[in-house]
Parts: structure tokens; C-alpha cells; sequence
């Protein structure tokens, strides 16, 4: 088992002692939970872990996916990849988990709870993301712009346990910036808590999933600039079906779903490359 792995099993055990299974940011407020059956037949159900830089576009595909099954009560929960690995390892009731960094699932599947193969399906890229009426020259400037001393606070995903929290440590190192700014590092639970560091002003600004800057309310209220893919280790993001899914074929027709051409085209229009780019 990497170091990774081991230190995402560690810190999302610590946060299921405190806080149970109620990590991530739950679709639209709520609460996931199995919905028991009205009548004789039992209620088809799906329940998700997903990684949050897939939120704006998990919710668009879902809604193509729920219309061709209007009867199932499909559930997504969104957080750090991380976590939801010590989660499920800790018998979380997903039936399927889709994570920002492949290694995660393919660790369940060492640990023998995942049916079938590990499926890749996007690749991630990070951005430097600033409000609208920041003085920070990030177009003109890139990451060279967090220098600066407008940059008070810089927001990024806990590098122990979420995948964009490493390669933002990552493109630092490699561009020569770390030990200019790590003083001004504000570490987000996952990477859409360190997009909402930025958005509402506890931080100047935030190396954050390319996939949340082009979601419609931060592309309004921000400019981003595109962090080169030589500058952090690729970012491959892999899924699997968990063997305790209620009902496999449902979560097998989401897997076909997000892997075909409806999923994928939802996935390149948040700025995701497809895995055989």
C-alpha cells in the first residue's frame, strides 16, 4: 500500500470517529439515505461517492440519467477522495465511487470490495482562480502572480487526503514557488470547500479543479488561468461498482452511462480530458 493510500485511510478514519459518514457536500443539501419501498416491488436505489470537482457536471449528467430511469431514487454524495476511501474501507453503503485519483479504487479492489474491473474515466487539470476584482495579474502572470502581496491567503485542497490539494503542492513545487507562498496556504476539506474559500473571500485566491472554474457561477465571477500539465503529476481519475451494491445492474447502467458518448461529452465540456488523450 503507497503512502497516499495510507494516509487517506488514516485521515478519513479520524473524521469518521468524529463526524460518522456525514463528510462531503450532500446533492442539494440533503442527506443520502435508502428510501424504502412504497409497495410490493422494491424501489430500484443507487447511491454515489463522488470526488467534488465532478459536482456542476455529475449533476447534469444525472439528470439524463434519472429521466431514463424515473423510478429509482438515485443518491450522490460529494467530498474528498480520500475520505471515502477510509469510509467504504469502514463499510459506508455506496454502490458506487468515483474518485479524483485512480489509486483509491484500485485500493478497494486490493482489499477485495469492488465488483468487476477499476474503470478510468476522466482526467482532472487545476487552475489558479481569483475573483473578478482581484488585483492579482493571474492572465498575464500564471502562478508567478502568487507572489504577489495581494495574495494573502491562497486556498488549496488538503494535500493529505484530496487528489487536487497533491497536484496543487505539486505545481508549486515544480514552478519554484512553494517556500515563497506556504505560509499563505488555507487548506479546503476537499477541492470545492478550497473553491469556496476563494469564491467567498476567505482566501485571495485558489489552485482549484479546472472542472469547478468553468461551472457557470464561478466562470461569472472570476478569471482562471490553466495550470500547464508538465507542472503536476497526471491526474487520472478512476471509479469502481462496490460488491455491496444494492442493485449492480443499475449501477452498471450508470458506469455504461458516464462512459458513453452522453457521459463523456458532459465530462469535456467541464474542461476534463477523456483517459485515452
Amino acid at each position: 500500500m503507497n503512502v497516499i493510500v495510507k494516509g487517506a485511510l488514516a485521515a478519513g478514519a479520524l473524521l469518521i470517529i468524529a463526524a460518522g459518514l456525514r463528510v462531503g457536500l450532500r446533492e442539494n443539501g440533503a442527506v443520502a439515505s435508502p428510501t424504502p419501498s412504497a409497495g410490493t416491488e422494491q424501489k430500484r436505489t443507487l447511491t454515489i461517492a463522488a470526488a467534488s470537482d465532478l459536482k456542476f457536471a455529475l449533476d447534469e449528467l444525472l439528470v439524463r440519467f434519472r429521466a431514463k430511469h424515473p423510478g429509482a431514487d438515485i443518491q450522490v454524495t460529494y467530498g474528498s477522495s480520500g475520505n471515502f476511501l477510509a469510509q467504504i474501507g469502514n463499510g459506508a453503503p455506496f454502490d458506487v465511487f468515483l474518485s479524483a485519483d485512480v489509486a483509491y479504487p484500485r485500493e478497494l479492489a486490493r482489499q477485495g470490495l469492488v465488483a468487476g474491473e477499476v474503470f478510468l474515466y476522466a482526467v482532472g487539470r487545476i487552475v489558479v482562480w481569483v475573483p473578478s476584482d482581484s488585483p492579482l495579474p493571474v492572465e498575464q502572470r500564471g502562478m508567478e502572480a502568487l507572489r504577489e502581496p495581494a495574495a494573502r491567503r491562497i486556498a488549496i485542497a488538503n494535500p493529505q487526503h484530496a487528489p487536487y490539494g497533491r497536484a496543487a503542492e505539486a505545481a508549486l513545487k515544480s514552478q519554484g514557488l512553494y517556500d515563497a507562498v506556504k505560509d499563505k496556504l488555507v487548506l479546503g476539506e476537499n477541492i470545492a470547500q478550497t473553491a469556496q474559500f476563494v469564491q467567498s473571500g476567505a482566501a485571495d485566491a485558489g489552485i482549484i479543479a479546472l472542472a469547478l472554474a468553468l461551472a457557470p457561477a464561478m466562470r461569472e465571477q472570476g478569471h482562471a488561468w490553466v495550470v500547464p500539465l508538465d507542472a503536476y503529476p497526471r491526474m487520472e481519475q478512476g471509479g469502481a461498482i462496490l460488491k455491496r451494491a444494492k442493485d449492480p445492474a443499475l449501477a452498471r447502467e450508470f458506469r455504461d452511462h458516464l462512459l458513453g458518448p452522453e457521459g463523456t461529452a458532459v465530462l469535456e465540456r467541464y474542461g476534463f480530458s477523456l483517459p485515452k488523450e
